[in-house]
């Protein structure tokens, strides 16, 4: 393996440890929002009108299992509620109640903060280039993985 490419997955396995670490202190200072559940709540408030579960499962690529018990717990927590979808009376569309926004916008000015004070020394071409670099690298990572499934389906 290319010495670069190892290099990059050390890296990866630390900014995974990094997230874990950050993903925790948010819990532990702002338990507003269950661990982990942030990111489903953002895709549902992404959807004006709210989205059904299948939705989000495609969206997040979660099992729709797992989604199942994320939805579960957001509504437990008062985060999201299930209303009947008046297109399809038998389903029901999620949507972020009041105190969901409230929570997302915390966690949202908690993120802030935290990132503010991580790259404080860093210049704004810096910022802007890791996030350029990022999202090249994830959406160039679907691709190879996209590509790596069809060619695991041709055989």
């Amino acid at each position: 393996m290319d010495t670069a490419i190892g290099e990059l997955g050390t890296r990866l396995r630390d900014l995974l440890t990094g997230v874990r670490l950050l993903r925790q202190h948010r819990v532990d200072e702002r338990p507003a929002v269950p661990s982990g559940l942030v990111g489903l709540l953002l895709l549902i408030d992404g959807h004006g009108g709210g989205c059904h579960a299948r939705e989000l499962a495609d969206r997040s690529r979660l099992d729709p299992s797992t989604v199942s018990r994320a939805v579960a717990a957001l509504v437990a927590h008062g985060l999201v509620e299930r209303r009947t979808d008046p297109a399809d009376r038998r389903a029901s569309r999620l949507t972020v109640t009041e105190a969901g926004r409230a929570a997302l916008a915390e966690a949202s000015d908690w993120y802030g903060q935290v990132l503010t004070r991580a790259l404080d020394d860093w210049t704004p071409g810096e910022v802007a280039a890791l996030s350029a670099a990022l999202g090249r690298f994830t959406r160039d990572l679907e691709v190879a993985l996209a590509h790596h499934d069809n060619l695991e389906d041709a055989r």
